[in-house]
Parts: structure tokens; sequence; C-alpha cells
């Protein structure tokens, strides 16, 4: 069980990766809005290898206020890790995740907040305007679209980490260890009584995102593969059909060759499939290559991440 400290009520933890523009801004404004409610609580930023001076920033604010607390990772572990390090980390009774961006915005922790007081474990914020792009919109309605049909559960694209936890429901997140980690879709997977509110999305303050296309589209595939085993079945399910097919195209050929129809078979409808089954082929392997090198990742049994300094 995760240890609950009653002298903590709030704990905020943001992942901070090439942010050293905006962490002044961001310790500023959640200061001002957490004080509304309590002065008993922690801010824990967790600095995921940034190339900029994040971490120094980190280390200044630290200094100048001890209710922040910092934690650098040895490498760019990715996002969702250097979210579970902050939980990991966190002793309040009820655990904020934002971003570093300033996207998610400090002025809708109260609602969150109060929202939970009703009787909820989780309370998720639901952009209800989302300042992305266009592109980045898209690709994300897609994503959450096909995780969706893969995976038999309705996943809400306008929900992303942002939101209030209690103890207990961050207690379990960190009892799973599994090696691919989506916060939002763990979050899905473990109950407890959840709601969500609508809330304001911001605009990036600084810089721009560092989700490309590489980089979205390799989370999407890993994150299929973690969490769902669809694309196994669909490869049986369609295998079956091309069997059913060429079980009835190779009758109705029969009937014509007895029927005196066929006298010569082609050469281009041979290749053709030969072609076609090769790639159908190649295409089920791939799949199951796919699964066992997951299946690979996860028997190395490392750590999800690794810890270079703490300030706490």
């Amino acid at each position: 069980m995760k240890e609950q400290y009653s002298n903590t009520l709030i704990s905020i933890v943001s992942p901070v990766y090439a942010a050293e523009k905006i962490i002044d801004l961001l310790i500023e404004r959640i200061i001002i809005e957490v004080s509304k409610i309590t002065d008993n609580f922690e801010i824990i930023l967790v600095e995921d290898g940034s190339q900029d001076n994040s971490w120094q920033k980190i280390e200044q604010n630290c200094k100048e206020d001890n209710r922040v607390k910092g934690i650098k990772l040895s490498r760019n572990f990715g996002q969702h890790y250097a979210i579970t390090a902050g939980l990991e980390y966190a002793k309040g009774e009820w655990i904020i995740v934002m971003d570093c961006d300033l996207q998610d915005l400090p002025e809708e922790i109260a609602n969150l907040y109060n929202k939970a007081q009703e009787g909820y474990d989780i309370v998720l914020a639901s952009r209800e305007q989302r300042r992305d792009s266009c592109l980045k919109c898209f690709f994300s309605w897609v994503f959450y679209k096909i995780l969706s049909y893969l995976s038999g559960t309705n996943y809400d694209s306008s929900i992303g980490n942002f939101g209030i936890y209690h103890s207990k429901v961050i207690g379990a997140i960190c009892r799973m260890k599994e090696n691919i980690r989506i916060f939002a879709i763990m979050i899905q997977w473990i109950g407890f009584k959840q709601t969500k509110i609508k809330v304001q999305h911001g605009k990036r303050i600084e810089g721009k995102t560092t989700y490309n296309f590489t980089r979205l589209f390799n989370l999407a595939l890993d994150t299929i593969l973690s969490y769902s085993d669809k694309p196994i079945r669909l490869t049986i399910k369609f295998g079956f059909i091309i069997s059913l097919l060429a079980f009835i195209s190779a009758f109705v050929i029969i009937l014509k060759y007895l029927e005196g129809k066929i006298t010569v078979l082609g050469y281009a409808s041979l290749i053709v499939s030969i072609v076609f089954f090769s790639g159908l082929i190649m295409m089920t392997l791939g799949i199951i290559g796919l699964y066992i090198g997951k299946i690979f990742e996860s028997v190395k049994n490392r750590p999800l991440y690794l810890v270079d300094k703490e300030i706490l």
C-alpha cells in the first residue's frame, strides 16, 4: 500500500522536459491556486533528461521554497515514466497530475478538488476546447477511436493526464509494473469511483510539443500492443476469410474446368496469388513478432526509471 501522510493534503506532480523558461511561472501559478485550498501541499517536478537548464531552474526553486521538490532522471525515459516517478514520491492524500507547459491550467485545480470532495476518488479534466494544432487533435481523435475499438473500452480523446486522484488510486497505479506506461489508460483500467468535469485548455506559453509524428506513431503502436491482443485476433479472422474465399474460388475453377471453359490456367493469377498470400503471411508473422518483442522487453525486468538526483 502507498504510505499515507496526514500533514500533506495535496501533491502536484508534473513531468518536466525542455521547460527552462516556463518553470518559474508554473510554480508561481500553482502556489497561488493551491494556497486557496490549503497550505499543506507539495509540488513535485520530475526533470526527464532535458538538454536545457530545466534542472537548474528546479534546483533554484527548491532552495527558495521547501514545498517544491525536484527529481532528476538519469536520462529521457518519457513523459509517462516521469509521471510514475513523481507518483511514487508523492505524499499527499490527493495527487494532481498536470503537464508543465501550462496548457493544463493551475486555475482549474480548485474545481477538480471541489468536485473530488463530493465523494469521487478520481476527477478527470475534460478539455472543452483544445488549444492544440488541428493535425494533433485529428491524430489524437483517430488514435483513441482505434484504441477504443481494439481494446473494447471507450476512451475519450478530450481527457489527458490532468486530473486529481486519491492516494489509494495512485497506490494502485504504482503497483502496476508493466513496461509500457500510459497513465490515462491505466487510470481507466483500475476503476474506482470517477467522474470528469469540463475545463479550459490553455495555450502553450513557450516552445512547441516534442511529440512529432514519429513519436506519436511509436506511442500509439506501443499502446495498442500493450493493452490489446485484438490485432492477433483480427489476423485469425482475416486468415479465415481469405481461406474461405480461396476455397470458394477453387471450387468455381474446378467446376469451370470440368465444363471445359478453362483450358490453360492463368500465369498472372498464379503470381498475384503467391504475392498476396506471401504478404499476408509476412504481415501476420510481423504482428506476432511485435508482441514477442514486447514480451522480451518485459522479461528483462529493468527498473521503469533511474533517478540521478533528488531534492526532497
